[in-house]
């Protein structure tokens, strides 16, 4: 099992943005993860919040091993050729450590504050399933040509191809039955979502029988959910690995209110026992 630091970049400092993320890395985390907002989306009134690829490319020079992404990229925030350009930037900044998750966005109090369109749930899957295609295909370092039903392409080539091949590993979130799991049966490497473990176990049943449909063994695709650190360690401890249990091979977790002593405590006493 692998497990992942969830900093969220909001409300905090930028160096204290880098800390944390070094301290992750020091501690033995795979990945560091912030998200994809431009302003807080918890506490009270306006706060800090920093640009996630951005950010990315930053920790990327302040950092050496440790993975880096953001749980999840919307699909309406920016062109999927932007998003392309600036995650094989990111790839090459951190020599082939950015792990791509995608969703399809669903902030509409920052999307309406901000002046960005926030369209309809059916049509920010189409977004998301036209980003999905538009990536991959961009990522081949070829000629790509495409008409979707939201994004068109012509003749479009964009170099360097990524560090890694044939793309990042490409996460989507969510547990949508319609969109989602056929989305992700199609395109993941990784496949996250919010449930509980008997939640988590029917969710990844209905992924399998959908990859197997789209040609993919279900192997494939590494199957994540997200662990709080703030309860009692002994909880904590049991709630991974109730996850495990259920087939879940990362677990991001989020940054608790303890702070950095119960991080380290969980990296001591219950990362290290399930990791590998």
């Amino acid at each position: 099992m692998r497990f992942g630091i969830d900093v969220a970049q909001q409300r905090m400092e930028f160096d204290e943005i880098v800390d944390r993320v070094r301290f992750g890395e020091d501690a033995g985390f795979d990945g560091a993860w912030g998200f994809d907002h431009f302003v807080p989306m918890y506490g009270e009134g306006p706060g800090n919040c920093f640009e996630g690829m951005t950010t990315l490319a930053a920790l990327a020079g302040a950092t050496t091993r440790i993975r880096l992404g953001l749980l999840v990229t919307g699909a309406t925030y920016r062109h999927p050729s932007v998003l392309t350009a600036e995650a094989i930037t990111v790839d090459h900044a951190s020599h082939g450590r950015l792990e791509l998750a995608l969703g399809a966005a669903w902030f509409e109090a920052e999307h309406r504050q901000l002046g960005i369109e926030f369209p309809s749930t059916r049509r920010r899957f189409d977004r998301l399933a036209d980003t999905l295609e538009i990536v991959t295909r961009l990522c081949t370092g070829d000629e790509v040509s495409f008409d979707g039903a939201c994004f068109s392409l012509d003749a479009a080539q964009m170099r360097p191809a990524p560090v890694q091949r044939p793309h990042p590993p490409i996460w989507i979130g969510g547990s949508g039955r319609r969109r989602t799991l056929p989305l992700a049966a199609r395109f993941a490497d990784v496949w996250h979502t919010f449930a509980d473990p008997s939640s988590m176990a029917e969710l990844s049943g209905i992924l399998d029988r959908l990859a197997e449909e789209a040609g993919r063994d279900p192997a494939s695709i590494t199957r994540a959910s997200s662990l709080s650190l703030s309860e009692p360690i002994d909880e904590v401890r049991r709630n991974a690995e109730a996850m495990r249990a259920v087939g879940v091979d990362y677990l991001v977790c989020g940054w608790p209110g303890q702070g950095r002593s119960r991080v380290e405590a969980f990296a001591h006493q219950v990362m290290a026992d399930l990791s590998g």
